[in-house]
């Protein structure tokens, strides 16, 4: 199974945010913790370069977090950081504007020493379908950003008022024009991060399920047993079609949505 999806409006997306930047100080980038080193993006790190960076492992929730306690400390240093949250958790707003207040902190000071308080302005980015538009509702205190559980619903940059002397710019999610390494291109299909509609759910079904077997196979065994294939599911689960016939797209459908929803388990792909 090949994977490569680019749509048009993205390569506007990135041309946008890189003529957005010059406002900027902080960039929060999103990432699905359930796949976060797919979740870069190349073409993003090299527009935000030289900027502030908060790394938000977004739906922790849904993830290892013991994997994550690996990753996520790499995503810390100087002019950089990361924080862990469930972005639809009441209060997750407010750990954000701390983490950004420090961020900024040289500016702030440099400005206050001189008798005026500035506006921190951030950006948000991410790849479709990481829980970006979820979490600025979440900085607002109400819905201002459309949401969706499915990748592309955010649009165009919308500059925001979040409160705490902070401005924030919601982006739409960006893919890179060529995912070449075909192993991130199916973490990010997993996820949702890919349109379901560009790939196909059966094959992406028996990709997930191998992946799986072979790093979460006590998960999968706890949810439908000794299985080893999308058919070993569908007769697990009495998935028929007429004539008795096993039906393996029913049971792809039903893992993908599964691992979606966390009835897996916690997962962490990367």
């Amino acid at each position: 199974m090949k994977i490569n999806w680019f749509p048009g409006h993205m390569k506007k997306a990135l041309a946008e945010i890189n003529k957005q930047l010059s406002k900027v100080d902080v960039v929060i980038y999103v990432l699905d913790s359930r796949a976060p080193l797919s979740s870069i993006n190349p073409s993003l790190n090299n527009l935000i370069r030289g900027k502030s960076v908060l790394y938000v492992f977004n739906k922790i929730d849904l993830a290892d977090e013991t994997r994550i306690a690996e990753i996520a400390p790499k995503f810390k240093g100087e002019g950089y950081d990361y924080i862990t949250l469930n972005s639809t958790m009441s209060g997750a707003g407010a750990k954000i504007k701390q983490k950004l207040t420090i961020l900024s902190k040289p500016k702030i000071e440099k400005y206050k020493a001189k008798g005026v308080n500035i506006t921190i302005r951030a950006m948000v980015v991410g790849v479709p379908n990481s829980g970006k538009s979820t979490l600025v509702n979440n900085l607002c205190g109400k819905a201002k950003a459309i949401t969706g559980d499915k990748a592309g619903v955010t649009k165009s940059n919308l500059w925001l008022n979040i409160g705490g002397n902070i401005e924030l710019c919601d982006t739409p999610g960006t893919l890179y024009p060529n995912l070449a390494d075909q192993k991130v291109a199916k973490h990010l299909a997993f996820v949702g991060s890919i349109k379901d509609e560009v790939v196909d759910e059966t094959e992406l079904g028996e990709e997930l399920l191998k992946t799986l077997l072979q790093n979460y196979r006590q998960a999968v065994a706890s949810r439908y047993g000794d299985v080893e294939s999308l058919e070993d599911i569908a007769v697990k689960r009495g998935f028929k079609l007429s004539g008795g016939v096993n039906d393996v797209d029913r049971a792809a459908s039903a893992l993908i949505d599964d691992f979606r929803k966390g009835r897996i388990g916690k997962i962490t792909l990367d």
